[in-house]
């Protein structure tokens, strides 16, 4: 008996398509923080969440919150927003552009395992 080769090709052609297209669905691996590698990186961010009671003029009066104690993915989430364009703070976009995935998770894990409300 003769197998038909039409469905024998359909069912390898979409079983090579899937496997191909398997890591494009993929979860993204989560990039672990290192508290200590932030150390070199948090200057910038004291400029203004290191001032207590710190209000920026630009581009509107904004309370700039305190860090300390902050969730290490509320921080993630909040800076690739900002990355992305999805949070509009200009100064806060600029800044965080210029952070690569490991500096954003690096400045989490150091500000979640700062005490809670301190500034920088």
């Amino acid at each position: 008996m003769k197998m038909p080769i039409r469905p024998f090709l359909s069912f390898f052609m979409v079983a090579a398509a899937l496997s191909l297209a398997a890591p494009a669905f993929a979860q993204q691996a989560v990039t672990a923080g290192d508290p200590k590698e932030a150390h070199k990186k948090i200057a910038m961010c004291e400029g203004c969440h290191g001032i207590p009671g710190y209000k920026t003029a630009y581009p509107s009066v904004y309370h700039v919150p305190k860090l300390g104690g902050q969730s290490p993915t509320y921080i993630s989430n909040a800076l690739h927003a900002y990355k992305a364009g999805q949070r509009k703070h200009p100064s806060m976009r600029g800044i965080a552009a210029s952070l690569s995935d490991q500096d954003i998770a690096d400045l989490a894990a150091y500000y979640a395992a700062s005490p809670a409300g301190e500034h920088k």
